[in-house]
């Protein structure tokens, strides 16, 4: 049996069934006011306006898009443009600090009479301020450089500063305090009272950082206090590395070592004092102990020639006799220096002869050993000979008037050492009054005649100012007095502090270093290099020194 359809369903399905099945499926979009339906090619000219304005907006926005996009990209390559130039010009001012570094090698590595003839080391604006490097027509673009150095005055205040090198030996050597206090007991306390602000607990600890054993001293301490801090760490008992490490040492704070010249410029500017306002006159405060401190100072143990002087405590007589007659061009100095190494010196009364010289016996041996050069002055020696013992007197005497004539000789040609370097001596011409006036045996008189006649950077023509005997040739202090005096001082030293900016006249970027310079060696050695750059150029325009010639300027 075949399948039938039901009844309600018409067996065939026509065109027509197919168009009303479609047209009930999807019934035809109402008119709008009476209007026939609407196709996608007849929609009104209002919406087509809509449309396109849509589609000129999108285009607006994008073109915006894109513009601002564009001005960014622009921005940033003249942005990274700028910090290419600025960077450039900071490299450029560096190169112009280095040269200046260089440049103040070279003038250290020349003879002495050199260098006092183009204007020396201590003031010289002509040398060290406002040297140019790179010329250029506009004046703004002009990279120089400029040496600076704080300036005290006799009351250890801040007066300005000055175009040239500070000399280490001018400092207190902390390195050598206790080698003084082994020659004469207590020296090393009193030389660091000296250092304005100075207390007894603070200068005993600072020694017994540096000594080698446990033992504290009578205001000091050692492990057992520094264990008990937290951290807790061990006394140094050993020669300090850096001034920084003072900052371990009980007592010491960033304060009192670096005072508050925050820049480093030898200055105390308004805002760096506290609440603003300038400080005190007090050198302590306004620099701290770091400008009274170091650790390098040193001199070369040579002539104005630059040759090593003679050591008079050589064993071999016959060198020693041979090299004075050579150097000094005189046989009776020469032979006299043998004769009291072979006899010594003699305190024997009675009527002395001038020494004329002679014939020396090299055969009988150098017993007797020279403390200092200055023992050779107003001595006696008693020479054994075929007719007995005679008494003669020094050919050295003890008379300002007579010094004049053989006090520079000797001092500039002997020494009583053989090590070519001399470290830690004070400069008797530059050194702080605070730091003298701590000296063993000096009193307030001697100071304030010092103070008074010395001067800072001697003249070639004065040859006695270039040693630190000078002070006896002028009748400032005795024979034994300078005597105490010597083992502390010296008349100047051979490594050397400065400040060295490099910048472009137009203010626009500056480079700043702090070196130290070793001309005991040659070429002259940077010992240290420090850059300060980040502490701005520290000093202004006008002191670095200007050059506006060819600006319209007039």
């Amino acid at each position: 049996m075949s399948w039938q359809p039901p009844p309600s369903t018409p067996a065939t399905t026509t065109a027509d069934d197919h168009a009303r099945t479609r047209a009930e499926a999807f019934p035809a979009p109402p008119t709008w006011a009476g209007r026939p339906p609407l196709t996608n090619n007849r929609l009104p000219s209002r919406l087509r306006r809509v449309s396109r304005g849509m589609i000129l907006i999108i285009v607006l926005v994008v073109v915006a898009v894109l513009a601002l996009g564009a001005y960014a990209f622009a921005e940033l390559m003249v942005s990274q443009r700028s910090a290419s130039r600025l960077t450039g010009r900071q490299l450029q001012a560096r190169a112009l600090a280095e040269s200046g570094v260089d440049m103040v090698r070279y003038f250290l590595g020349q003879p002495r009479s050199e260098r006092a003839a183009a204007g020396g080391l201590y003031d010289n604006p002509q040398q060290f301020q406002g040297i140019t490097v790179f010329d250029d027509p506009d004046p703004m673009e002009r990279g120089k450089f400029t040496l600076l150095a704080p300036n005290l005055d006799e009351n250890d205040q801040l007066a300005g500063i000055r175009y040239g090198l500070g000399d280490e030996s001018a400092r207190l050597n902390l390195n050598l305090l206790l080698v003084a206090d082994k020659k004469l007991p207590g020296s090393g306390r009193t030389l660091l009272k000296g250092v304005p602000g100075m207390t007894d607990d603070v200068a005993d600890a600072i020694l017994d950082w540096v000594d080698d054993d446990e033992e504290p001293r009578e205001f000091g301490c050692e492990n057992e206090y520094y264990s008990g801090l937290t951290p807790a760490y061990r006394t140094a008992n050993r020669p300090l590395m850096t001034l920084e490490e003072l900052l371990l040492v009980r007592g010491i704070t960033p304060e009192v070592l670096f005072g508050y010249d925050v820049n480093r410029n030898g200055m105390v500017d308004p805002n760096e004092a506290p609440g603003g306002a300038t400080a005190g006159t007090d050198a302590t405060v306004q620099l701290g102990w770091s400008q009274f401190l170091t650790l390098t100072s040193k001199e070369l143990n040579v002539n104005a020639a630059g040759e090593p002087r003679i050591n008079i405590n050589q064993d071999d007589l016959q060198g020693l006799y041979e090299a004075l007659t050579s150097r000094l061009g005189n046989d009776a100095w020469a032979s006299y220096i043998i004769a009291y190494r072979q006899y010594g010196p003699s305190n024997g009364a009675g009527q002395a002869t001038a020494w004329q010289g002679g014939n020396v016996d090299f055969s009988r041996p150098g017993n007797t050993k020279f403390g200092q050069v200055l023992d050779l002055i107003g001595s006696k020696v008693q020479v054994a000979g075929g007719g007995g013992n005679r008494l003669y007197n020094s050919p050295f005497p003890n008379d300002i008037v007579a010094m004049g004539g053989y006090l520079p000789i000797m001092l500039d040609n002997l020494s009583a050492s053989d090590t070519p370097v001399l470290p830690g001596r004070l400069n008797i011409n530059q050194a702080p009054k605070n730091l003298l006036q701590a000296i063993p045996g000096m009193t307030e008189q001697m100071l304030t005649e010092i103070l008074s006649r010395r001067i800072p950077e001697p003249d070639v023509n004065l040859p006695i100012r270039r040693h630190e005997a000078w002070l006896m040739a002028e009748g400032i202090v005795t024979l034994e007095e300078m005597k105490l005096l010597a083992p502390f001082l010296c008349a100047g030293g051979d490594v050397y502090r400065a400040q060295v900016v490099g910048y472009f006249q137009g203010g626009a970027m500056a480079s700043r270093v702090e070196v130290l310079l070793d001309a005991t060696e040659s070429p002259p050695r940077v010992l240290l290099w420090r850059d300060l750059s980040h502490l701005g150029r520290g000093y202004a325009l006008e002191t670095l020194g200007v050059d506006l010639a060819g600006a319209g300027v007039p």
